[in-house]
Order: structure tokens, then sequence, then C-alpha cells
């Protein structure tokens, strides 16, 4: 016997707002029944588990141990504009001149990120 991945949990200050930011980076729906002040909610992504943000009271206040690694469709750079555009916080940028390199983003809830 072994264990299936449901979802990836996130506690954050706004489960239905951090969730909605986090439907656009992915382009996936938010759960049919969720909605504008549910305490808990999902992305449906199109494989694996899913996004479930589960609003807490306590403000984070260590650096996350647990981070969403993306791949964009298109270029690197649209896609850091197009999530900086969408709320994104740019944490830290490691981008090479030769195409090889990453960017750290923060989502709307966690803009005190340390890295």
């Amino acid at each position: 016997m072994v264990s299936v991945l449901q979802n990836v949990a996130i506690d954050c200050a706004d489960a239905y707002e951090l969730a909605l930011f986090w439907s656009r980076v992915t382009g996936r729906p938010l759960h049919p029944e969720d909605e504008p002040g549910d305490r808990e909610t999902q992305v449906l992504l199109a494989e694996g588990p899913v996004l479930y943000f589960n609003q807490v009271p306590e403000s984070k206040k260590i650096k996350n141990r647990i981070h969403l690694c993306l791949r964009p469709e298109t270029s690197r750079e649209q896609e850091v504009e197009r999530l900086l555009g969408l709320g994104a916080t740019l944490v830290t940028d490691h981008r090479n001149p030769d195409g090889s390199g990453w960017t750290v983003l923060a989502d709307p809830n966690t803009p005190d990120y340390q890295f």
C-alpha cells in the first residue's frame, strides 16, 4: 500500500484571494463552490493534486519550506512580467544573459518573504 498525494495545502490570511491569484497564474479554475470570503478554497489543476488554501489567523513568521516551481509556456521574461502584473513581488533575480537562471517571486500573501 502507498499514499496518494491529494493536495498541496497552503496556509494564508485570505484563502479566496490567494486562490484567485494562483488560479490566474496557472490558468486553472477555482472549485465551482468557492466564493469570496470562504476560509477554504481550491485551485483545480489539470493533473495531479489540487492547490488547497486554508485561511489561518496567525501570520507567517519564517521562510516557507515548500514553494512552487513554475515553467512558463512563453518566454521566462514574459511570464515574470505577467506574474508581477498579477500582484507577485520580485524577491531575487538570478537570470543570466545566456537564458539560464531563475527568479524568485513572492505571491501577494507573502510580501515580506525572506530568502
